[in-house]
């Protein structure tokens, strides 16, 4: 038994000697997507994650289902967005690269097609300014405000146009009919904000018939101040 953890400890040494950058990289994209889709925040083949790195980014491939990524296969794009190695990218790769190009101190970029949030995307007469009242600190904190995109196709530019002009003052963006795109400074913040958009969403829907004490603009105030993005 001694032996074995011996060959175990110096196998995992070894391991994470070797490994470069961006393997780590693809990794931990494997490792969060996986988490994601086994919690039931997406499924089947949908939603997608991409990441920047030093020439250009790594994006979860056209197809591909979270929970059994092949890290190997993972679509790498060059800083101008050309397909340079892995897989397919994703038909929406243009909604995560309008992010990087408007938002600079963007690492990472988290779509999702997650229940609670399309179900909100989906509801007449919500304010398209920002769709999700303050209901908890970590909501504010994490995405602030999130305004509706119009309707368009999945893979339309048009799409894209949509999503470039909020882009630049709104790191999160909730498409109509459709589900979240959350950018962030890296990979764990941007994934750790869309959860938090998915659970506020669900709180919403909950709340939607009971009268509600929301957070006030002063309370929101201070946790900007306090915890500015």
């Amino acid at each position: 038994v001694r032996e074995f953890w011996r060959r175990e400890f110096f196998h995992q040494i070894f391991r994470d000697v070797t490994m470069t950058p961006e393997s780590k990289i693809r990794d931990k994209i494997t490792d969060l997507a996986k988490s994601i889709y086994d919690r039931g925040l997406t499924f089947g083949s949908s939603g997608n994650i991409s990441v920047r790195i030093e020439d250009g980014w790594l994006m979860t491939p056209s197809g591909s289902t979270m929970g059994n990524l092949d890290p190997a296969k993972i679509s790498k794009l060059d800083n101008e967005g050309n397909h340079v190695s892995g897989d397919k990218p994703t038909k929406e790769t243009f909604l995560h690269v309008v992010m990087y190009e408007e938002r600079t101190q963007t690492g990472a970029v988290v779509h999702l097609h997650s229940t609670h949030s399309v179900a909100v995307s989906c509801l007449a007469g919500i304010d398209e300014s920002n769709v999700l009242p303050p209901i908890t600190a970590y909501y504010v904190m994490k995405i602030g405000k999130l305004p509706l995109v119009p309707y368009f196709p999945p893979g339309d530019l048009d799409l894209a146009k949509a999503v470039r002009e909020m882009a630049s003052e709104h790191h999160a963006v909730l498409l109509a009919n459709h589900g979240p795109v959350v950018a962030g400074k890296s990979l764990e913040s941007a994934v750790y904000a869309t959860e938090e958009l998915e659970e506020t969403a669900k709180l919403f829907l909950l709340l939607r018939n009971e009268k509600t004490r929301f957070l006030t603009p002063k309370k929101m105030a201070v946790l900007n101040d306090r915890f500015p993005s």
